[in-house]
């Protein structure tokens, strides 16, 4: 069963990398990245690797890949 998410309450979500690289399996949304146009959808969130402090942005689409990501921290 597909992940449903709300973008707008990922923040502070937490997330674990089914495949993970650098030692950053652990992962927490620290942004939400609203557009320009406030009518257009959120399409993209910066997370950050709890071990390494790296962040990088993906679409926030990119979560609901089951295996790529599980929801928490297991």
């Amino acid at each position: 069963m597909p992940v449903r998410l709300n973008p707008r309450k990922l923040l502070l979500s937490k997330w674990t990398a089914v495949q993970p690289q650098h030692k950053e399996k652990h992962f927490l949304v620290t942004r939400v990245l609203l557009p320009d146009d406030p009518s257009q959808p959120i399409t993209e969130v910066e997370l950050e690797a709890v071990y390494t402090r790296r962040s990088r942005i993906i679409a926030w689409q990119a979560l609901t890949d089951s295996s790529c990501w599980r929801q928490g921290w297991l």
